[in-house]
């Protein structure tokens, strides 16, 4: 059920508090946090940044696992006006580095384990203000002595006294008033990095508006199961992702949940928490539903607490859903949605039962068209082609990015509608299937892969003259990345090891190829454009036999 009406983050965030100030908001690593104490210790933070001269629409990047200091860092920006930028905590200083300068970043929030990649970027882009954060800082005292003498804690190094360095908890010490949450419901909110066909991840801006009306209709799909401000939800979806934000945060946002926190992914730990406190929602990419089923200790927990199981990011196999069906009585329900359209574009209805193999129907706030890729064209009814997506209000541009924008949004009928990429068929019921993807972009563990990012990284390498990424199907994570490489004809003894050692020094762990295939050359058209097509259908061929 939405609220009245909806401000700005803080505003609507504060409504929320008032109304459960004594309720817990989130579990960390077993404690819990009420909503009065959130919101006081995010005014602080919000003091601090803004003590520091972090101002309004001023660009605050989050280099921070799943926590409630995440929570903590990303509400306050949001008080002090500012545009939150969360990226993955596995990004390398080269990924820090571009987006920091993309942004125009004035500030970074780090866990101290990434402090010294930060620290690397600072001589390229000089933040004025560094916050550092230990995953314990906000935990009662026995629990960070406990987890300091027994070493169960990790821990970086932080240069004390650095200039522009402060740690998080002192950053909340120096007091003062909040600003006024005064910032306009269309104005930015945050930057969320997204992958895709071109070397460098795009920039997603979305409105304060946009996150709150996206959240909300997507957390109220549960609503047939139980009431919204009882949902409690295990966040194992990460926050620098849409998937987490509007399905996870948003319930602490706008419904007065609680969200479950945890700054890795353990299965143990993941089971252990929704047997403990009674997790209603779980949400996950394939790949975790499939590593849950065949987890040797899963009949040593309880789940029967979880009413809605939700899968996003990837395309969940048909066996993974029956066997989930079988072992637990309730379905996975299925979305599908992108960074661009703020989430959700469909999602299953959980009032009824859905057709096998369905991303769902679409949500109430899209439109979609199905069209022909080349001419934008509409298909027949229940043929495939690729779905584009039009909202009102929606995101209308990348961050910094024009030649990426003309070629993702196109007008038409006066109407500005996001290219998904992906080809969908639509049934007679108006249940969306996914066919295929019409550009050159991977989904491993349900984060989209640039295949040009990786191909630009290799050809980094002095010994490499081409190269060829794909995406080879995997039951397991999605699909796996592959590399083709062409050598220099004067370099010997470079092999397959060497570059994936020198790409894990340039890329995120999940973008880092899990094989490499030397090539005396790569086909291409007669314009000299790489046909990756053919090297797929190479791979299919190996595959069939």
């Amino acid at each position: 059920m939405q609220l009245v009406e909806f401000t700005n983050i803080p505003q609507t965030f504060d409504r929320v508090v008032a109304l459960n100030p004594n309720k817990t908001a989130a579990w960390y690593l077993g404690t819990a946090f009420t909503y009065a104490r959130l919101k006081q210790m995010a005014d602080s933070f919000a003091a601090g940044l803004v003590k520091r001269g972090v101002g309004p629409q001023s660009r605050v990047m989050l280099y921070l696992p799943n926590s409630v200091q995440w929570l903590i860092a990303w509400l306050g920006v949001q008080k002090a006006g500012a545009v939150a930028v969360p990226i993955t905590p596995i990004y390398t200083p080269f990924d820090v580095a571009y987006i920091a300068g993309d942004t125009e970043a004035d500030a970074i929030v780090c866990s101290d384990r990434n402090y010294g990649y930060v620290k690397k970027v600072r001589k390229e882009h000089p933040f004025k203000t560094v916050v550092v954060s230990g995953m314990t800082d906000v935990l009662p005292g026995y629990k960070r002595f406990f987890g300091w003498a027994f070493d169960k804690v990790p821990k970086g190094r932080v240069g004390r006294g650095a200039e522009g360095t402060v740690l998080l908890t002192d950053l909340m010490k120096e007091g003062g008033q909040p600003p006024a949450a005064e910032a306009d419901p269309d104005a930015i909110a945050e930057i969320i990095y997204t992958g895709g066909t071109t070397r460098h991840p795009k920039g997603v801006p979305i409105t304060h508006r946009l996150l709150l009306e996206c959240a909300d209709e997507q957390i109220s799909t549960s609503a047939a199961l139980f009431e919204v401000q009882d949902n409690m939800v295990l966040g194992s979806a990460p926050l620098f992702h849409i998937l987490g934000q509007t399905t996870a945060l948003g319930t602490v946002l706008v419904h007065g949940g609680t969200i479950i926190l945890q700054p890795k992914v353990n299965l143990d730990a993941m089971m252990h928490a929704v047997t403990t406190h009674k997790a209603t929602t779980f949400v996950g990419v394939p790949a975790l539903y499939r590593m849950i089923l065949e987890h040797d200790r899963l009949d040593q927990y309880d789940l029967s607490s979880l009413k809605y199981c939700f899968c996003g990011g990837d395309v969940l196999p048909q066996d993974v859903a029956n066997r989930w069906l079988e072992r637990f009585g309730w379905p996975i329900y299925i979305g599908y949605g992108a960074s661009e359209t703020v989430g959700g574009v469909a999602m299953s209805p959980a009032d009824r039962p859905n057709p096998a193999g369905s991303m769902g129907l679409v949500l109430p706030s899209k439109e979609i068209r199905i069209v022909d890729p080349a001419f934008l064209t509409p298909v027949e009814p229940g043929e495939p082609g690729e779905m584009l997506v039009h909202s009102d209000p929606m995101v209308s541009s990348y961050w910094n990015k024009p030649k990426e924008t003309s070629e993702a949004f196109v007008e038409l009928d006066g109407k500005l509608f996001y290219r998904t990429a992906d080809v969908v068929r639509q049934d007679e019921q108006g249940y969306l299937y996914f066919v295929d993807r019409t550009v050159d972009t991977i989904k491993h563990k349900g984060y989209r892969v640039s295949a040009s990012e990786i191909e630009c990284v290799l050809q980094d390498h002095q010994a490499v003259v081409a190269s060829c990424v794909v995406g080879i199907p995997d039951e397991k994570v999605g699909e796996r990345i592959k590399a083709y490489v062409v050598l220099k004809k004067d370099i010997k003894g470079i092999t397959g090891y060497d570059l994936i050692a020198f790409c894990r020094k340039r890329l995120a762990g999940y973008k880092v190829p899990q094989y490499i295939e030397f090539r005396d050359m790569l086909p291409k058209s007669k314009v000299g454009k790489l046909l990756r097509r053919d090297i797929r259908g190479e791979e299919a061929s190996r595959r069939a036999g």
